[in-house]
């Protein structure tokens, strides 16, 4: 019994070693109960500062532009495209194949110039029989003369004998038969005569018929030779070797036109100008032609015609403007802009000066600035001088170059120096 008491321990011992001890537990809760106080102490901070952070201003910009002093005297502006007067699409009146094509896009021909050549060869096969029959002809001629002048002996032969049977039956030597006889052969040799002439006609004709066969056949030959009709360019190639050309190309497979030209000396910009504004065009009235190729070069023209209808889908009505001075970089069908003028600018008008938007120039410091957005977004602010007004913009004077940003219409807060961020358009 006491052994039993030694080895088990009392119930009362036992339940107090399964106790659970909460006393290290507690500075863990206290832990996370700061958590929250925290999180949002931090937010507070960084709400804090972005209200007190200073904000990077939004600003409208406008760009510095290249312009001419011509632009004042624009009443009207249209667009239209560079257009060649003088086009042909170049073909032949012959049907064959394309054994030979000379020239290619951008080659510069003169007029009369071959520039290709067909199979001729069923040409030149006529030919030879043509002159054949031409050298059959000029024997026929050739016999046909001596013919005429055998007649014509023949002639001369008979009407001898005539006077002499008609002097001898005038002593009494030969009888009226006899004389009879010579008349007759007079006769006979003259109208033999006149078969030989008409012999010698006929054979002439023949000759002139062959010669014209010749000639046509000539001309054919020539037809298969295509040649440049005027000094042009050429624009287009319409074929290529080996294709068959055909006056009239309905066929598949077959070319009408071997290559386009065009003569670039008769470079004008056709323009469609609204029908409301038409009273503002005159024949002879200068212009300024800026094509979209060339941005940066003004070429002066005057109005060289007006064409005398109007356009019932576009009430427009087409103006033909001659350039003064044609440049090689002028090309057929390109895009241009015309502003009809006033009156004829001068030299001077057409050299080219900066020019911005009048709302970009403001006062600080009692001079006249421009705040230019640099490279790293900070502005700078560069003193510039007014100049005339050319349309909407003005023209400036200072360290500005084509192409700077400029803040348009600037607040009084804005300075040099400061950040600012380009507005999206």
């Amino acid at each position: 019994m006491n052994d039993t008491t030694k080895t088990n321990p009392p119930p009362a011992a036992g339940l107090q070693q399964l106790r659970i001890d909460r006393g290290h537990l507690a500075p863990q809760r206290r832990r996370r109960a700061r958590w929250p106080w925290i999180a949002g102490a931090l937010v507070l901070l960084a709400g804090a500062a972005l209200l007190l952070a200073p904000r990077t201003p939004e600003v409208r910009t406008t760009a510095v532009i290249a312009s001419t002093p011509s632009q004042q005297y624009v009443q009207l502006t249209a667009s239209g495209y560079v257009v060649a007067q003088r086009r042909a699409a170049v073909a032949s009146k012959a049907t064959g194949r394309l054994l030979e094509l000379r020239v290619r896009e951008g080659s510069r021909v003169k007029k009369d110039e071959v520039i290709a050549r067909l199979d001729a060869s069923d040409v030149q096969a006529s030919i030879l029989a043509a002159q054949a029959g031409v050298r059959q002809a000029e024997a026929g001629r050739r016999q046909a003369e001596a013919a005429q002048r055998q007649a014509q002996v023949e002639q001369v032969n008979a009407e001898a004998d005539l006077q002499r049977t008609l002097g001898l039956q005038a002593d009494g030597f030969v009888s009226a038969q006899a004389v009879d006889a010579a008349r007759k052969r007079a006769d006979a040799a003259q109208a033999a005569l006149a078969a030989a002439q008409a012999g010698v006609a006929q054979a002439q004709a023949s000759l002139a018929q062959s010669q014209a066969q010749l000639q046509v056949q000539r001309v054919n030959e020539d037809f298969t030779l295509i040649r440049a009709p005027f000094d042009g360019v050429v624009l287009v190639k319409n074929a290529n070797v080996g294709d068959i050309i055909t006056p009239f190309s309905s066929a598949a497979g077959s070319q009408g036109a071997v290559v386009t030209m065009a003569d670039m000396a008769t470079l004008e910009v056709e323009a469609d100008v609204s029908e409301g504004s038409l009273a503002r065009v005159s024949i002879g009235q200068p212009v300024e032609i800026v094509l979209d190729a060339l941005p940066d070069a003004r070429f002066r023209g005057k109005v060289a015609g007006i064409v005398p209808t109007v356009d019932r889908a576009k009430a427009t009505v087409m103006t033909k403007i001659q350039f003064e001075k044609l440049d090689p970089r002028i090309l057929p069908e390109m895009s241009a802009k015309v502003g009809f003028l006033s009156r004829a600018p001068s030299d001077a008008d057409f050299r080219t000066v900066l020019a911005v938007n009048p709302q970009a120039v403001v006062q600080r410091d009692g001079r006249d600035v421009v705040l230019r957005v640099g490279a790293d977004g900070r502005l700078e602010a560069v003193p510039v001088t007014r100049g005339r007004t050319l349309g909407d913009v003005l023209e400036v004077g200072g360290a500005l170059k084509s192409g700077d940003k400029l803040v348009l219409a600037p607040d009084a807060k804005l300075a040099a120096g400061q950040a600012v961020k380009v507005a999206a358009k």
